[in-house]
């Protein structure tokens, strides 16, 4: 399936809180996050993802069409290189999971910023480590460094 990285603007906002929200929910099963008593889970970055631009926040849409197939979120928040860009967020919804989507978009991310990344599997998911270990090696053509829970690689070299 062809996508493309749709930037999230104010327009936006809801829909992916709500994406968020949906994401946060799924991983709680292996990151221990406790959803509130509102119903919510906290997600204190949230709005700088519109007001900071070191971080950005894109949907993943399909190509033909338009419709919302997930989002990812990116930062220069780093916990193992001085500098670059992180996944702080990566979530597709499960209809359009396996179908190539998820690959599609982190190259598509990896392209629009150059450099230097990490990226952490979310904690305890081994579907995610193994999702984000075969597509980075895929992008570089080479096994990423693992330092303790974070890839590290550089997506120069495409």
């Amino acid at each position: 399936m062809q996508i493309w990285l749709d930037r999230a603007g104010p327009a936006d906002r809801e829909l992916l809180y709500r994406l968020l929200q949906y994401s946060l929910y799924e991983e709680s099963a292996h990151d221990g996050n406790v959803m509130g008593p509102d119903g919510l889970f906290e997600y204190p970055w949230f709005d700088l993802y519109f007001t900071d631009p070191d971080r950005e926040a894109y949907l993943i849409r399909a190509r033909a069409g338009g419709e919302v197939l997930g989002f990812i979120m990116v930062n220069t928040v780093l916990r193992r290189v001085a500098s670059g860009h992180s996944v702080a967020e990566f979530m597709v919804l499960p209809a359009w999971r396996r179908r190539g989507v998820g690959r599609a978009a982190a190259r598509a991310c990896f392209q629009a910023h150059p450099g230097t990344w990490e990226v952490g599997p979310s904690l305890g998911s081994e579907a995610a480590f193994i999702f984000w270990e075969k597509t980075i090696a895929g992008w570089t053509g080479s096994s990423p460094r693992l330092e303790e829970d974070v890839f590290i690689f550089s997506s120069i070299s495409r």
